[in-house]
């Protein structure tokens, strides 16, 4: 990508000093052994290690930031910090325009926390393991900069626009927010089987890659942002995180009823439908779901 010279968002609050919650007792050695001990004992229980990625958007709670002290960071952990500025402030031009014009609503820029192994959000408190999440209740998106060097090494999608398409991805959801989906779909799984509520999930999900493509599209057609093999690694990313892809990794066998996020396929088809159109309307995963 050409992030270098891009705008830098003022919407980031590091949270990097912070432990998240008092009493909260570290394993390991950092963030990176978090990761790998909560998703070897989801793996153990047969459970999905990023089963819980995106959804936190559903939960309640409470809880508000914690103090933060003093950030240790190396140089190349500042360096990851101004580009997810960038990209951040790269979504900032693209949806500021975008959503009055194509969805008549104005777009309120949500703020990105920086943080290490577990924060507190608006939606309750959560570790490292959940991924990187979006939490309505406060309008932020919550981002621990290992899961960027998880997704090159676990999962096999390295470069700096697979990173990118985390970013907009979460940004897709607070465009649902903002738009009144978010609400409509959690109004629409209540009372549903836990099988329909996973299908809700997963087409609320693809719309958030679609979305993610809609600012893909504005980026390199307005903004020539992107270089030859940014979308190849962006849809790499896409297929990397699709459930029936986690699940052949992680349990050995492939169960769509549990979805919530969409297969590698779903997930890539969805990113490229928004990159190619840069049209919201295309990005209308629910159909006649009901919401």
């Amino acid at each position: 990508m050409r992030w270098q010279m891009g705008n830098r968002s003022s919407n980031v609050e590091d949270r990097r000093g912070s432990s998240g919650r008092g009493g909260l007792v570290k394993l390991g050695g950092g963030s990176g052994c978090l990761l790998v001990i909560v998703a070897l004992v989801m793996v153990a229980m047969g459970e999905n290690p990023l089963q819980l990625l995106g959804m936190i958007e559903s939960t309640g709670g409470g809880g508000g930031a914690a103090p933060s002290g003093p950030v240790e960071s190396s140089p190349e952990e500042d360096q990851q910090v101004e580009f997810v500025r960038v990209v951040l402030g790269d979504t900032e031009t693209t949806w500021n325009r975008v959503l009055p014009q194509q969805a008549n609503t104005p777009y309120r820029e949500p703020t990105l926390v920086l943080f290490r192994d577990a924060v507190r959000s608006a939606c309750g408190y959560n570790s490292a393991a959940v991924g990187p999440f979006y939490c309505p209740a406060d309008q932020k998106v919550y981002i621990d900069l290992a899961f960027f060097d998880q997704l090159a090494r676990q999962f096999d999608a390295p470069g700096d626009f697979a990173q990118a398409y985390v970013i907009g991805h979460e940004i897709g959801h607070h465009v649902q927010n903002l738009t009144g989906v978010s609400n409509r779909v959690a109004r629409a799984r209540s009372g549903r089987s836990q099988v329909q509520a996973n299908q809700l999930s997963v087409l609320q999900e693809l719309q958030a890659d679609c979305y993610a493509g809609v600012w893909a599209h504005f980026a390199n057609q307005e903004r020539q942002m992107l270089e030859p093999g940014d979308i190849d690694e962006g849809l790499r990313a896409a297929a990397a995180i699709g459930d029936d892809t986690i699940q052949r990794r992680s349990q050995g066998r492939v169960s769509p009823e549990s979805w919530t996020h969409g297969s590698s396929e779903q997930r890539v088809r969805w990113f490229r439908t928004g990159f190619q159109s840069g049209s919201m309307a295309s990005c209308d995963t629910f159909g006649a779901a009901g919401i």
